[in-house]
């Protein structure tokens, strides 16, 4: 139980560290304050939760990751989900919106800080994004490729100050296409240029590999997002799929820490995140509800996007119950995620 309690102090900090950014991040802006004072509220209130849970013995997840669609729009080289989970998953029936509904409500009750909305292409579900934005306490980050951000996405952003997107790209021009296609890149770029132009709040996600570590860990990088009016980065490390040609080599994971530190200091103005995190800090993996876990389009209850293991179903059982299945606890009490090995993932190949 210390253990956990530590955990949660940890998952705390770091909630509240965010929360002191997202202020800065608002500009003035009067609908991001309004909504930023709501989130504050939600913030403190998830903290008691998560303490009281780790008193209990219990694992209080700081956040989840839902992948409310397994379809997608494009077809990026080397995409995970489509290595990892194929026709098969797509081909699933998805949850639909009362059902998110229901597992956001019950993520509120628990404690969850912020639900990260992913899929697929998760703006092609515009059902379970009106019912996240019911929930306007909550923050809904939106993980989106960028193409379908078109005028009316840009009015429900504007009314929904709780769903920020977060475009993906992988650098510059050359070979952002190389990867998601040609024009993707400026498709990108022109849709932060509206986001920015009507003041709404928006980030990006870079995938780093080892071709663009060189490029999009640099100020240059962070400078030229800034410009086009990202007021967050988040770097995800590429964990590999099908083959590892494009994975970071060790040397270049031992320098991230360090890369990301030097950034955030030079650009106290822009929110620098990577995942999967400081696992040094807070003792391992966050994976399996030790800080988070994964929510499948078809309703599964992983460890983590990159581990789809299950052996819970969200249609059949509440958040709580998923929370203490046998995979979740086996994973969290055999300390297959405590361990530093080195490995870009130490899900690949855990029991």
């Amino acid at each position: 139980m210390e253990n956990q309690i530590e955990l949660a102090d940890y998952l705390n900090r770091a909630q509240a560290a965010l929360g002191r950014q997202f202020f800065r991040m608002a500009r003035r802006n009067i609908r991001e304050i309004i909504f930023i004072g709501r989130f504050m509220r939600r913030l403190r209130r998830s903290a008691r939760l998560r303490r009281e849970a780790a008193g209990r013995g219990d694992a209080a997840p700081l956040f989840l990751i839902a992948s409310i669609t397994a379809q997608c729009n494009l077809r990026c080289a080397g995409c995970y989900h489509h290595a990892l989970r194929g026709a098969a998953e797509r081909e699933r029936p998805a949850l639909d919106a009362a059902a998110w509904g229901r597992i956001f409500d019950e993520a509120a009750a628990l404690g969850v800080g912020a639900i990260l909305l992913a899929g697929g292409e998760p703006l092609l579900r515009t059902d379970v994004l009106r019912a996240a934005a019911a929930r306007r306490e909550m923050l809904f980050p939106v993980f989106s490729n960028g193409t379908l951000i078109d005028s009316a996405f840009l009015d429900f952003f504007d009314m929904c100050r709780n769903i920020p997107p977060v475009l993906s790209i992988e650098g510059g021009e050359a070979f952002t296409d190389s990867r998601r296609g040609k024009g993707i890149h400026t498709q990108v770029f022109a849709a932060m240029a509206a986001l920015k132009k009507r003041r709404i709040l928006f980030g990006v996600s870079v995938t780093v590999t080892h071709a663009n570590t060189g490029t999009v860990m640099t100020q240059q990088f962070i400078g030229e997002i800034t410009a086009a009016g990202a007021r967050a980065v988040v770097f995800v490390e590429y964990i590999p799929a099908d083959n590892g040609e494009q994975a970071m080599t060790l040397a270049e994971r031992d320098s991230l820490a360090g890369r990301i530190a030097g950034l955030r200091k030079q650009n106290p103005a822009i929110l620098i995140l990577l995942f999967p995190g400081d696992e040094a800090e807070s003792g391992g993996c966050l994976a399996a509800g030790r800080g988070f876990f994964h929510i499948s389009a078809a309703g599964d209850a992983e460890p983590c996007p990159f581990a789809p293991q299950s052996d819970t179903n969200l249609r059949e059982i509440p958040l709580s119950k998923a929370l203490s299945s046998p995979l979740f606890t086996s994973l969290r009490e055999n300390g297959a995620l405590n361990s530093l090995s080195g490995a870009p993932c130490r899900l690949l190949g855990a029991k």
